[in-house]
């Protein structure tokens, strides 16, 4: 019995990372900016969004997973096979469109961290970026993953923010689990900006990709499933302890925010300095976490979509196509925050909702990929899966749907 158990350890331990990694690098700057807006804007009554994303996160990366392990190929790479060489420039166009400004939101988390502490944003954000660039091009896949595996433990901060902000437990279930509508555009906006920063594009294409890059195989699917349950689980309810934090404290004091280093800032006064201290270690590691993952998954895209070798295991004399891409966003995104005066929340908050509005058409690559039988084999879609996938890709075209009509209706300032 102990020999079992400690075989189905060490297998579980063996596809641990891509499922834990790409849910929580979903808790970046961005996202976290996200959240806040949405407890410090709307309180506790649109909490619901953030379980209901927390089980489509499961369902779509899941499927990533076994498109990858089955096909040996990352997103962009399957469609240029499947597809042609013309649909996987046009996947790497929308992505890179999509991620860009995600990048910077993940440097002006550094410098929003930073700046706590007194520290510029024409420091923070090189200085992040250097040690992030060495780590990613020196290290090895494994050492990279170990690095990026003890930043993601800092975002458990959150959880105890949002315990720390003595939130009306009654409230918070009733807002997590009653849905209620919005009933204005800056509520739908928030809607479809917390459902694209949940589920963003560039996270089903990492984790897709990566799950390749760390040989995952049908073989050992089993473990893999549950790595991404408990990533996404974890991403869920860090995320409801974010807007939790804001609800409790900044919605009923009145107080809005733009950023998440306004979140930090104002929570010392209505919630204490250990608030205030928890939000920004966790916001610095968040950003640190996303900053290398985010453009790791762009750099994926890019050399699968012009047929070059991507991996984090590879010498990145000999693989220029996805070394470039890496470090090209990486010093673009840092140009761009540490320019003097320059309002990054229209930045930040635009680049969920253009999250949103990109991602159907990645699902439904997505679930075409699953049920081709020619490139799935025995691992294609079943029935049942065929038609939860749908249903949720339909329902995440309804929402992003009913952002576009309150925008006809009173187009948004931002």
């Amino acid at each position: 019995m102990r020999t079992a158990g400690a075989s189905a350890l060490a297998a579980f331990l063996a596809v641990l990372g891509p499922g834990l990694l790409a849910g929580l690098s979903d808790d970046d700057p961005a996202g976290i900016t996200t959240y806040s807006v949405l407890g410090a804007d709307h309180g506790y009554r649109l909490l619901w969004i953030i379980p209901l994303s927390t089980v489509l996160l499961v369902q779509f990366h899941l499927v990533a997973v076994r498109i990858g392990a089955a096909t040996g190929k990352g997103f962009v790479g399957i469609i240029r096979t499947r597809w042609g060489r013309h649909w996987g420039y046009v996947s790497v166009i929308a992505l890179l469109f999509a991620n860009f400004g995600t990048i910077c939101a993940e440097y002006a988390g550094i410098a929003a961290a930073g700046s706590l502490i007194g520290v510029p944003a024409w420091l923070s954000a090189p200085v992040a970026g250097v040690l992030i660039t060495l780590v990613v091009l020196l290290g090895s896949f494994h050492r990279v993953e170990h690095v990026l595996l003890v930043i993601s433990s800092t975002l458990a901060l959150y959880i105890v923010d949002g315990v720390l902000a003595r939130p009306a437990w009654s409230e918070v279930i009733a807002g997590a689990f009653l849905p209620n509508l919005p009933n204005t555009d800056a509520g739908w906006i928030a809607l479809t900006a917390s459902l694209g920063t949940t589920l963003a594009p560039w996270g089903l294409a990492f984790i897709q990709s990566y799950a390749v890059d760390k040989r995952i195989t049908t073989d050992s699917l089993r473990w893999a499933r549950w790595d991404v349950i408990i990533g996404s689980v974890l991403t869920g309810v860090i995320g409801l302890a974010i807007a939790v934090a804001c609800a409790a404290t900044l919605h009923q004091a009145g107080v809005r925010i733009e950023t998440a280093g306004d979140a930090a800032a104002a929570l010392r006064p209505l919630a204490g300095s250990f608030a205030t201290v928890f939000f920004g270690a966790g916001l610095l590691g968040a950003s640190l976490l996303a900053a290398a993952i985010v453009p790791i998954a762009t750099a994926y895209s890019i050399a699968e979509g012009v047929g070059e070798p991507a991996s984090l295991d590879l010498d990145a004399r000999h693989f220029q196509w996805f070394y470039a891409a890496f470090v090209g966003l990486t010093v673009a995104a840092i140009s761009i925050v540490a320019l003097p005066g320059l309002p990054l929340i229209p930045l930040i908050y635009s680049s969920q909702v253009l999250n949103a509005i990109v991602l159907p058409l990645h699902l439904i690559a997505l679930m075409l990929l699953a049920a081709d039988h020619s490139i799935m084999g025995a691992s294609c879609s079943t029935p049942t899966e065929k038609v939860l996938g749908w249903g949720s890709v339909i329902l995440v075209l309804l929402c992003v749907a009913a952002l576009a009509w309150s925008w006809v209706q009173q187009p948004p300032l931002f």
